[in-house]
């Protein structure tokens, strides 16, 4: 299988899941991303099973909707039993890396909101380390080149990423050349910088569940 497949095939069993999972009339949470495209793909066989969607990004919003699906603002919402979204990188503690898509701010906050946090991913996602795909951190504008120093400080070397504006109006810096031995303390540490919005690290609030495809079918992994 190439990693489109893989992508398909992990898709295709994170809604079997949720049909499975998620109480009927509920509102399921849905991220961002390649994977996550076809994750939503396979969920409009299933849009009467919910009374809506919330969405991490525009681009999930516009792809839902077009689907039939009812999208909900997130104020509008006070519980989300699943939210479903792939990763860019994975350890053993199921800690992630996310916003390869720009889109991990709004991402954190849907996960916070989640009671389960459903990770889909195939298996060149999976490390034992974190850091090897460089850290995305979004940054209010003004505090960019700051917050690039600060991060220096931190062992990383961060680039900005050109001509892209995150659905919130600000910037993106990826850190490269991290070895990210402790998530939770490396996540909060960034998260103090004055200026930073959010990083992709989601490791306080860790994956719940994880759905893993390869050659051999989809693997699923539960935290704790």
């Amino acid at each position: 299988m190439n990693q489109d497949q893989l992508k398909a095939l992990v898709a295709r069993a994170a809604a079997e899941y949720v049909e499975e999972h998620a109480p009927c009339d509920s509102v399921i949470g849905v991220g961002t991303g390649s994977t996550a495209n076809l994750f939503i793909d396979e969920l409009g066989r299933l849009k009467d099973r919910f009374s809506g969607a919330v969405a991490s990004s525009e681009a999930s919003r516009v792809r839902l909707e077009k689907l039939g699906f009812r999208v909900l603002d997130l104020n509008e919402v006070s519980e989300i039993p699943i939210y479903v979204d792939g990763a860019d990188e994975i350890d053993p503690a199921l800690h992630v890396i996310k916003g390869g898509g720009a889109a991990l701010t709004r991402e954190k906050i849907v996960a916070a909101v989640a009671a389960k946090f459903v990770c889909i991913a195939d298996a060149s996602k999976r490390v034992e380390v974190l850091g090897r795909f460089p850290l995305p951190v979004e940054v209010i504008p003004m505090a960019r080149e700051y917050v690039a120093r600060q991060l220096r400080k931190l062992g990383g070397e961060p680039c900005w990423r050109e001509g892209v504006v995150t659905d919130n109006g600000n910037v993106i810096l990826d850190v490269h050349g991290l070895r990210i031995a402790d998530p939770v303390a490396l996540e909060s540490a960034i998260n103090q910088i004055v200026g930073v919005v959010t990083n992709g690290l989601f490791a306080a609030r860790a994956v719940d569940v994880l759905l893993v495809s390869n050659a051999d079918g989809v693997q699923r992994m539960q935290r704790g």
